[in-house]
């Protein structure tokens, strides 16, 4: 179901590149779409994630389907009432928000106007977004992993519809993109209920201040509020940055970390999210040596997925993203540009997935001061690596910066879960690695041999991007594979039941 909501995410960049381009409307629609982004990691995905679905877990598990049932409620209360606030806020300070978060939108009124108006209407979807994250962490729990998988497929339709559909209504076109994005927050949050009812969990309003659960779930939100700041406010740093850049820099940075969302948000949000419940299961049943054989097994698959993809990333980069953007608007040059950011990134793929599985290591045991810790070196050290790299590389130069964070972030964790005496790692690891980099070795060489030259990606018709395309990702997948097989690989060694 990631899959299908991934494949979905590029044919809705693809539509949004085709018909506006790299320029003044995209890069104030990405502005006005980062900051609720942003909120909701905070909100929904980071923050409140990390404290809410462990205490879930454990009062399933401890307290019964009533006790639960009474948590949820409250809880669901607390954060929609919050979230009301927080959406009537940005909606009356959006002026001071982008003067902020793009102050070099400011030298351009036509600009700074457009990204104000988008913003007041996708402001909203940080409320629809963090309740359907809050629904996701209960069906997690139970074990029911398909429909929020496929919840972020909704946003793609929405945004799919209103750049191909809606656009010629709305002046500008692209405003339609915003409505769009408040449409997919109603539409995500609907597909919800039905999935709530069925395992009985549905909300309802309750107040309950009081209740010892909520005040856990908060109390421990507290702290991973502050972690989860630490990296967005990197984010916002780079925004800052990248608007000081070319025209242009916001959407190229935009699409080359589309398509590193790809790998990440079908590997890593994938691994972490079915990771977390069995793991604070574990916890709470003090299945200790099972809870570092997870984590084992976490960072195996990571590791087997994640490094075939950053490879290909890297050697495909013209490829993919003439293939999937280069239409209409989007030109050679913003082609080439994307490139740049795209390998930048490519180098901290793996880092930017173990953090996915590493994290939760903590999380289950409600530890968040140490990821937390982490955060905030890994956010002056990016801050430190934008500083000298952007002068050089420019907007490649601040995906670099993020790309290096990330492994260093992912390197910090490991080590903490060693020194805490959480994760021992299980035999074979030497091995394991080396049969790695033969595969990778064999699909770099045969995919930078069979992709030929760059300049073909660039005048070739779409139909025939779209094949070649195609047919390398066959090649690639069967080349690695195969050569795992042959070094004694099994699918069979990597299944594993949830807890």
């Amino acid at each position: 179901m990631t899959l299908v909501s991934r494949i979905l995410g590029f044919v809705r960049d693809s539509v949004i590149a085709r018909a506006f381009g790299a320029g003044i409307a995209t890069d104030a629609f990405f502005i006005a779409f980062r900051i609720p982004n942003l909120l909701r990691r905070l909100f929904a995905e980071g923050a409140f994630s990390q404290a809410f679905v462990p205490i879930l877990a454990e009062y399933r598990s401890g307290q019964g389907e009533t006790a639960t049932h009474v948590l949820v409620n409250r809880v669901a209360t607390l954060l929609g009432l919050v979230l009301i606030v927080v959406s009537a806020v940005g909606i009356v300070f959006a002026p001071f928000i982008i003067y902020v978060s793009a102050p070099g939108f400011v030298a351009s009124q036509e600009k700074f106007d457009l990204t104000v108006a988008m913003l007041r209407v996708t402001f909203p979807y940080i409320l629809f977004i963090s309740l359907v994250s809050l629904a996701g962490g209960v069906l997690n729990t139970w074990s029911r992993f398909a429909v929020p998988a496929l919840t972020p497929s909704l946003l793609n339709v929405a945004m799919i519809a209103g750049a191909t559909v809606a656009a010629p209504y709305f002046d500008p076109p692209a405003m339609a993109l915003a409505w769009s994005v408040f449409a997919g927050g109603i539409l995500q949050l609907s597909l919800q209920v039905p999935a709530l009812m069925r395992v009985g969990m549905l909300p309802r309003p309750r107040i309950g201040w009081s209740d010892p659960g909520v005040q856990r779930v908060f109390k421990l939100m507290l702290p991973a509020v502050v972690g989860v700041s630490v990296a967005q406010i990197s984010l916002i740093i780079n925004t800052i940055f990248a608007s000081f850049l070319d025209s242009g820099s916001v959407s190229w940075l935009y699409y080359a970390d589309r398509l590193m969302e790809f790998p990440t948000g079908l590997l890593g949000v994938g691994l972490g999210t079915i990771l977390l419940p069995s793991l604070s299961r574990y916890h709470s049943q003090v299945a200790t040596e099972e809870y570092s054989k997870l984590l084992d097994w976490g960072l195996r698959l990571a590791l087997l997925l994640a490094l075939p993809a950053a490879v290909a990333l890297a050697v495909l980069g013209v490829p993919l993203v003439a293939t999937l953007f280069k239409y209409g608007q989007f030109a050679e040059h913003d082609v080439w540009m994307t490139r740049q950011a795209l390998a930048a990134y490519a180098l901290g793929l793996a880092g930017l997935i173990l953090i996915k599985v590493l994290a939760p290591g903590f999380y289950a045991r409600q530890n968040i001061r140490t990821p937390v810790n982490i955060a905030i070196i890994t956010l002056a050290f990016t801050q430190l690596l934008n500083a000298v790299f952007i002068g050089p590389l420019r907007h490649a130069g601040l995906a670099l910066a993020i790309g290096l964070g990330a492994c260093l972030n992912a390197f910090l964790l490991y080590r903490k879960l060693r020194e805490h005496d959480i994760y021992h790692p299980q035999p074979g690891w030497q091995l394991f690695f080396m049969k790695l980099v033969l595969a990778l070795g064999a699909m770099g060489a045969v995919l930078w041999t069979a992709m030929g030259p760059e300049t073909w990606w660039l005048q070739s018709a779409a139909v025939l991007r779209v094949l070649a395309l195609g047919g390398l990702v066959v090649l690639g997948s069967s080349i690695y594979f195969g050569a795992l097989w042959l070094l004694g690989f099994r699918l069979a060694d990597f299944r594993r039941r949830t807890a």
